[in-house]
């Protein structure tokens, strides 16, 4: 090793560029790794604190088929799924939808005819459910206001649709402060975006509007930037599905009594109701995996380049050391040193480098990886406290520490062979 050290610190420039090298390259693989262990870690904790253990969807449905047709007789589901399925606690139907906002200062403006440049409706995310029916379940903590008034959903009346339309709304803290409302305020919403400024008179005339009965914080279930909460059967009114035969959901999300037994439960409701497909926990916990997946194989040829790219280039300055050193290693040689000798120690020099490439490369990783993920964190809203896009667990240290004695090794195949066949009398009587 004090040899290793010796040659390592006679040439302190070409040493450090090859240490810097070997850090930014495993410095890569490890962020990568950090990143995609703490995706999945924290994603597969959130699933499980959710509270959902079965998510109900239209008939041949995929999770990642990039939307979900409707649910029919969703308000008949939220009661008949319980009643086949004894283990079922909550069968929350979610509807789901964009439509547009708008506040009193634009209906005011619509009225005068003189709406400002620029001011128009507010796109925005929409949730229908039935909020006694979501016990179990995560939703959003409402911070201003009473939230709804009643538990049940008083417009469907037993599928009737003709109950009070209650005009209740929950918004989020965001579209909260874009719309510049309050607890009390008033709003309006259509699923169809007007023409032109001239046209909003028209679109408020057709319009709907809401009561604020709270202002809620952000909702990692449904990542949007702007998110209101409504009554299901005023949420299907609103978009267009509110009739005994048109009353739909987006999906059902089921909270059950015992959660072990999901997979049997999965197959019982699916036979009771063959237009529902039902994914269980660990369905959706498989399909975010393959996502992760995806990512980590891209990462890894990422990563993969850059060590080659670094394995190469130590192996170059390792070749250059032994040149630049064939005198020593042949005088070692007539002094009785075997050749494996000679070629542990450019062995031992890849490995000094591929160490010092470690302790430069993991800082790197670490500030890269938080300064990642405090940026990501920041764009998307919703996600819980305890939530990391990074985890530097074990696995990842240990991948870090296996992949410079990887590089190491690698590298010092070619020059250790040099070292151990040079010939010891030409290198002696060289000028």
């Amino acid at each position: 090793m004090r040899y290793s050290l010796d040659a390592i610190r006679r040439r302190p420039g070409r040493s450090a560029m090859t240490v810097l090298g070997i850090g930014l390259a495993v410095g890569l693989v490890v962020l990568l790794l950090a990143l995609s262990a703490g995706v999945q870690a924290s994603a597969t904790t959130l699933a499980t604190e959710s509270g959902v253990d079965l998510i109900g969807a239209s008939a041949n449905t995929s999770l990642l088929g990039g939307g979900f047709p409707p649910v029919s007789h969703a308000h008949e589901l939220a009661t008949e799924i319980p009643a086949v399925d004894s283990n079922v606690a909550v069968a929350s139907p979610w509807l789901t939808g964009e439509p547009l906002f708008a506040n009193a200062s634009l209906w005011s403006a619509a009225n005068r005819s003189s709406v400002p440049s620029g001011w128009g409706p507010t796109s925005s995310g929409i949730v229908g459910w039935i909020p006694g029916d979501n016990t179990g379940i995560q939703v959003p903590t409402i911070y201003n206001g009473t939230g709804f008034t009643s538990p049940q959903d008083p417009h469907y009346a037993n599928g009737t649709y003709s109950g009070p339309f209650t005009h209740e709304i929950v918004l989020d803290q965001s579209l909260a402060a874009a719309l510049g409302v309050g607890v009390g305020g008033r709003v309006w919403a259509s699923p169809v975006a007007p023409s032109s400024s001239a046209a909003l008179q028209g679109w408020f005339a057709h319009a709907i509007g809401f009561e604020v009965v709270g202002v809620s914080g952000p909702f990692w279930l449904l990542p949007s930037a702007f998110l209101a909460f409504g009554y299901l059967s005023e949420v299907q009114t609103l978009l267009g599905g509110a009739t005994p035969s048109t009353d739909y959901a987006t999906l059902l999300l089921i909270h059950l009594n015992d959660p072990t037994t999901a997979s049997a439960d999965q197959l019982r409701i699916e036979s009771a109701f063959r237009f529902l497909t039902v994914f269980t926990l660990s369905e959706i916990l498989g399909e975010i995996q393959h996502v992760v997946d995806l990512y980590r194989t891209f990462g890894t040829l990422i990563g993969a380049i850059g060590l080659v790219v670094a394995a190469l280039f130590t192996t170059t300055i390792l070749l250059m050391s032994v040149d630049d050193r064939s005198r020593e290693l042949a005088l070692l040689r007539a002094l009785g040193h075997p050749r494996a000798t000679v070629g542990a120690y450019v062995v031992e020099e890849g490995l000094l480098l591929g160490a010092l490439g470690l302790a430069v490369g993991l800082p790197i990783a670490y500030v890269g990886a938080n300064a990642i993920n405090r940026f990501l964190l920041s764009e998307l809203a919703g996600l819980p406290t305890s939530f990391s896009f990074v985890s530097f667990d074990p696995g990842v240290i240990l991948t870090g520490v296996l992949v410079v004695v990887a590089v190491g090794l690698v590298a010092s195949i070619a020059p250790a062979a040099r070292a151990m066949q040079l010939p010891v009398a030409e290198e002696l009587r060289a000028p």
